[in-house]
């Protein structure tokens, strides 16, 4: 393991792009620490000293993929969650705009438009984004605390204040952008991944070190044997498969022959990955931030809708807020996997090239099959995912530890994810250059 490390060091071009990459990264930890324009960073780190057990859960999971500079008003506030947005959004578009489906299908060209469309919804997102995190910090909602200095964030609040303080958290979600595309093309791995990774990476050593100061010692070495244990079973899922056997028929075109190999199709367990997690998130931050924005007067009693929500959908450690949570991961597994997979589509590029799985006959019958077979492995995917993104509720509850707990939800499933084929990358090259790669 020591040797294949040093033959990482010992390769010029590997270095270099494992050293470009960790420069990168480190850029991108130092701007989630400088704070934007007109925010007082004296109140801001008191407000994060007074709410050690993180943020309100309305911010959670931005916070969570911002690294914490959500909460600090930096110039990365939004980090890359514009972008993930954006991502998904245009994906799913493809399934209604029939013009989104002909540029996938184009090939490079058509999917490079398919980006610059994306790289357009981000910056708006990003000025959409960056105008209501403002507002909130300005109206106090930010912190659950309610100390004067959490109500003091912004020190102007004329017109121009808040127009450059929208532009630089803008800009800064674009320039965090552009170094995911810079880590793609000259780095190691894929760049977005990567800053995620760093982002709930940079989070681990807070979260645990709350535990062992809340908690004691002993729950904190019981949690990390757990968390090793998660660990391990997410690696052994995420690396699950079923292999669909695939033939094809041979061909003679002129003197050569064509075809009459063997190969197969992989379908995932977790064919989704993290996106039914984030998917149910948002859906259920709806109605505690509509409730936010209708609580009444101080003194006046709230309404009894706002009541029932506050008391049952804003809390995690809530067995009814935890069953939606994991009913809503449950559908939008199946509805993410529905529109990522298409089986006729699969069927049809199978027929043309002569494919077939033996036993089955080409055509219709392949793609009732294959929607047999993936209907069948995705339910206890999804039943893996939900019980997953449980994990922090159940902790929250347990050894009160806070929402952005790291052993589980998506920041587990990103971590394993992306480190996973990190390594297969670096793999990859090393085998390339030296025979021998990072993995026996």
């Amino acid at each position: 393991m020591f040797n294949a490390i040093g033959r990482i060091f010992r390769t010029p071009d590997l270095r270099r792009k494992l050293g470009f990459t960790l420069g990168i990264v480190a850029l991108f930890r130092l701007g989630s620490f400088i704070p934007a324009p007109f925010v007082d960073f004296g109140n801001v780190q008191a407000c994060l000293a007074a709410n050690q057990a993180g943020a309100s859960g309305l911010y959670d999971l931005v916070n969570l993929f911002s690294g914490g500079a959500l909460l600090q008003l930096s110039i990365f506030a939004l980090g890359i969650m514009p972008y993930i947005t954006a991502s998904i959004i245009v994906q799913l578009l493809r399934v209604v705009i029939p013009h989104f489906e002909t540029l996938y299908k184009e090939g490079q060209s058509g999917q490079g438009r398919l980006t610059q469309y994306t790289r357009y919804l981000t910056i708006a997102l990003g000025v959409l984004q960056s105008t209501t995190l403002i507002t909130v910090a300005r109206s106090g909602a930010l912190f659950p605390s309610s100390a004067p200095e959490c109500s003091q964030l912004i020190t102007n609040d004329a017109w121009y204040a808040i127009l450059l303080m929208v532009i630089t958290m803008t800009a800064g979600t674009g320039l965090i952008m552009w170094m995911g595309e810079l880590i793609t093309e000259r780095g190691i791995g894929n760049g977005m991944s990567l800053l995620i990774f760093t982002s709930i990476a940079a989070t681990f050593p807070g979260s645990l070190w709350a535990i062992g100061i809340a908690r004691g010692w002993d729950i904190f070495a019981l949690v990390l044997a757990i968390g090793l244990l998660i660990v391990v079973a997410v690696v052994f899922v995420e690396q699950s498969q079923r292999r669909i056997p695939v033939q094809y028929a041979k061909r003679m075109v002129g003197r050569r022959t064509y075809g009459g190999n063997n190969t197969y199709i992989p379908i995932k367990v977790n064919m989704a990955g993290v996106v039914p997690v984030i998917f149910a998130s948002s859906l259920l931050y709806l109605p505690a931030l509509i409730a936010q924005f209708n609580q009444p007067p101080q003194g006046e009693e709230a309404q009894p809708w706002v009541i029932w929500i506050t008391n049952y959908l804003t809390q995690g450690d809530h067995p009814l807020y935890m069953l939606l949570y994991f009913m809503l991961i449950v559908g939008f597994t199946y509805f993410y996997v529905a529109i990522t997979f298409n089986p006729d589509e699969v069927s049809e590029n199978m027929k043309k090239y002569g494919g077939f799985i033996p036993g089955i006959r080409a055509g219709r019958p392949t793609a009732e099959y294959l929607d047999y077979v993936l209907t069948r492995v995705t339910l206890p995917g999804s039943i893996y995912l939900g019980l997953i993104a449980l994990i922090p509720l159940i902790a929250l509850a347990l050894v009160g530890a806070n929402a952005n707990f790291p052993f589980g939800g998506a920041s587990i499933l990103i971590i394993v994810g992306v480190g996973l084929e990190t390594v297969k990358q670096i793999d990859a090259q090393l085998q390339q250059r030296h025979y021998e790669g990072l993995l026996r």
